[in-house]
């Protein structure tokens, strides 16, 4: 499969990034594709995902605060509203499915890999501008979008999941927020940003989320 073309930003972040193919196609997403990861390991995975979308649409919030154009306040409270009205409901639908209610999903304990990764996400936002937020949040949005449409068609038990990242609203919504980025960063650094010192220090932030990102699917490989 081709890589997605999500802009020129994430071509260069995700070529960088030491550990995008680690998180790619981490076991735990293979489990995923050949439908044989043991269902425990995805409840648990996806009670703490939950947990982090909620810190995720925060940190969207946060981007929304910290646009300087309009169209970067409507792109980010997009994302918000899919997240809180496309994932979120997605995993309280499995979860429900799965015998965990409502009450329990919310209950859920967050595990250390959480914690670390939406921290940092977090900060990077309230300590950096709104391209330190994105280049934080893009491994998450833009390597699902990749992982999904490398995935699609595999069918199994985890088609719903798949086909939640495969389809064509969300792969919408990554070549938009792609191509945020790339204008976000033009509009800030001008048109030969990737020349300036600070087009390193964005991608050294993608490359850690990335790697946060990792120890996120081996928390779920791990289990409970």
């Amino acid at each position: 499969m081709s890589t997605p073309d999500y802009g020129h930003a994430f071509s260069l972040w995700r070529a960088a990034a030491p550990d995008w193919q680690a998180y790619t196609h981490h076991p735990f997403v293979e489990g995923l594709r050949r439908g044989d990861l043991p269902r425990a390991n995805f409840l648990h995975y996806l009670r703490q995902d939950y947990i982090f979308l909620i810190h995720f649409a925060r940190a969207w919030a946060l981007a929304a605060a910290k646009g300087e154009t309009l169209a970067e306040i409507q792109a980010a409270s997009a994302t918000v509203q899919a997240l809180a009205h496309v994932e979120m409901p997605l995993h309280v639908q499995i979860c429900a499915q799965a015998g965990i209610d409502a009450d329990e999903l919310e209950a859920t304990q967050e595990a250390p890999a959480n914690l670390a990764y939406t921290r940092y996400v977090l900060e990077s936002g309230y300590s950096g501008d709104f391209l330190d937020l994105m280049a934080a949040l893009a491994p998450c949005v833009l390597g699902y979008g990749e992982i999904g449409a490398r995935l699609a068609g595999s069918g199994g038990p985890y088609a719903d999941w798949i086909d939640t990242y495969a389809g064509a609203d969300y792969q919408c919504l990554c070549r938009d927020v792609g191509a945020l980025i790339d204008r976000a960063l033009v509009h800030r650094l001008g048109p030969d940003w990737t020349a300036l010192p600070r087009a390193a220090q964005l991608s050294a932030r993608f490359a850690t989320a990335t790697g946060l990102e990792v120890g996120f699917w081996q928390m779920g490989l791990d289990g409970a």
